[in-house]
């Protein structure tokens, strides 16, 4: 049990890093930047970066995404390519068993490139239904914080933006590895064993888990040989770690949070049972 908190507590100081860079500089737009002139120009090309950035191992650039896109800095195509490409700890652990080069590499690149087509698919699609309504708005995103910005200064308020933030993740964590510390690591491995469609349905759900444990299951998994390529995929393509739980927690429309996610589920069930097939 001892374990399970210690690990929550390093987890959650490895995103304190890009925590305070991402409300430092929600802060130095908001205050020093005519962002919305910047930022309403030129975002269609934002998946394309997102989908690459996402690939950076940990999941921190997740969580990064999720602040951005509730302040609606970057498109919803752009966080859906982020969380898409998401490596979490699948790249460490591949790196420490020295598997071959040429698995990480059609790995990563099979999220980047999934992440890319579906951010830029889903941003033309979003865009033509939601035109005018997803316009960059820090000031709003901080009033629901209750920060007072404008009284702290940039400094204070982007460490009081982190300081809350961070003891959010922590308890998140240390009650999501409790969960799966009760429920037992080999009863979720004995679920995702085989090569069929309710495999890769459940793989992907498992990848939900919102901290690193998914990744490893389901990497540890296919290293082993008890799961299929496909399956790891659907696993690995929902798996955005924390990502999610802070876009629950910042961004409050819940109904668009939730499509979100839908079509994160959906297109790692599609792609992981496409994969299956080859």
């Amino acid at each position: 049990m001892w374990d399970c908190l210690l690990d929550a507590l390093i987890d959650s100081l490895k995103l304190l890093p890009y925590l305070l860079v991402t409300f430092l500089l929600l802060e130095l737009i908001e205050h020093k930047i005519k962002y919305k002139k910047i930022f309403s120009k030129k975002r269609r090309l934002m998946p394309v970066a997102g989908g690459v950035l996402g690939a950076l191992p940990q999941c921190g650039i997740s969580a990064m995404a999720a602040n951005l896109f509730s302040s609606r800095i970057i498109t919803v195509g752009t966080l859906i390519a982020i969380f898409l490409s998401t490596s979490d700890e699948m790249l460490p652990i591949m790196l420490g068993e020295q598997v071959e080069a040429s698995l990480i590499l059609k790995t990563v690149g099979l999220k980047v490139l999934i992440g890319i087509i579906v951010g830029l698919a889903v941003d033309f699609i979003w865009q033509r239904k939601n035109k005018g309504k997803a316009e960059p708005d820090i000031t709003h995103f901080c009033e629901g914080e209750h920060c007072h910005c404008e009284k702290n200064g940039i400094i204070v308020s982007g460490l009081l933006h982190t300081l809350k933030t961070f003891l959010f993740v922590l308890v998140a964590n240390m009650l999501i590895n409790i969960l799966i510390f009760v429920v037992g690591d080999e009863t979720i491995a004995n679920i995702l064993l085989g090569k069929n469609f309710w495999v890769v349905l459940l793989s992907a759900l498992i990848g939900l888990i919102p901290n690193c444990a998914g990744s490893i299951i389901v990497t540890e998994l296919y290293l082993s040989g008890l799961l299929s390529f496909g399956s790891m995929m659907a696993g690995l393509l929902t798996g955005s770690g924390i990502g999610w739980l802070l876009l629950m927690k910042n961004n409050k429309n819940y109904k668009e949070n939730l499509v979100i996610l839908a079509i994160i589920y959906v297109v790692g069930v599609i792609f992981g049972s496409i994969l299956n097939i080859f």
